[in-house]
């Protein structure tokens, strides 16, 4: 059925994404020739940094998708959520953005340190029937140290969502080996683009080609087509 994007940022001028239409168009383009037939935008919601609420990226989605052309993926809303008190909160009462069905919800963290009582937090998430899905854990620095300090999360029932450039040393040496290490762990549901901008899509390819190489066929088609369905209609194992 193609593969599956879950994270990426080709809504323009609304976080560090793309800038203009025609970027947007091409990222997706690019994209869909590498072979994903579905693209998740996933905005940042990050206050301070990318002051987005969940009805300024509707509105920047809908501007959007009434500009597209035919002939690209299949496109769907919705956010990359910075786990802080704030946003937090809007996680809870239904102002954040849920992937399509309100099942999962893509969470990140501050890359050198995870937060207070985290795992209880992804909880409360999983108790109001929401799984948090952890934006590349590869790129976070207690994980270069110890790969255990993702299970108190992993027990509360969150799941693992590989970058799939941090294969081919796009964030450096240390992200590198943590996703090769999560990779030969089976720890991930499933692996994404995380594409910015339209020439992103060329290390996106490379990268598909190197997983292939790590993990073989099956596998690349479960990390980037089954996953991120599974995730999707809520029927994680």
């Amino acid at each position: 059925m193609g593969y599956v994007d879950l994270h990426s940022h080709w809504v323009p001028d609304v976080d560090d994404g793309v800038r203009t239409v025609a970027d947007g168009v091409a990222l997706l383009r690019a994209l869909g020739d590498a072979g994903f037939t579905t693209v998740v935008a996933t905005p940042h919601m990050r206050p301070g940094m990318f002051d987005n609420d969940k009805k300024r990226l509707e509105q920047a989605f809908a501007a959007m998708c009434g500009q597209l052309p035919a002939g690209l993926p299949e496109v769907h809303l919705a956010s990359e959520h910075w786990f802080d008190d704030i946003v937090f909160e809007r996680m809870l009462t239904g102002q954040g953005l849920p992937y399509p069905g309100g099942r999962a919800l893509l969470v990140e963290f501050n890359p050198q340190a995870f937060p207070l009582r985290v795992a209880e937090r992804l909880m409360d998430l999983r108790r109001k029937g929401i799984t948090p899905v952890i934006a590349h854990p590869e790129r976070y620095q207690p994980v270069w140290k110890d790969r255990d300090c993702l299970e108190p999360m992993l027990d509360a029932g969150a799941c693992l969502l590989l970058d799939i450039c941090s294969l081919v040393g796009k964030y450096g040496a240390a992200p590198k080996r943590a996703a090769e290490k999560l990779l030969e762990e089976d720890a991930y549901e499933a692996a994404c683009s995380d594409a910015h901008r339209p020439a992103d899509v060329v290390e996106v390819r490379k990268a598909i080609d190197r997983l292939d190489a790590l993990v073989g066929k099956e596998e690349r088609v479960r990390l980037l087509d089954l996953g991120p369905r599974a995730i999707l209609a809520g029927t994680l194992g």
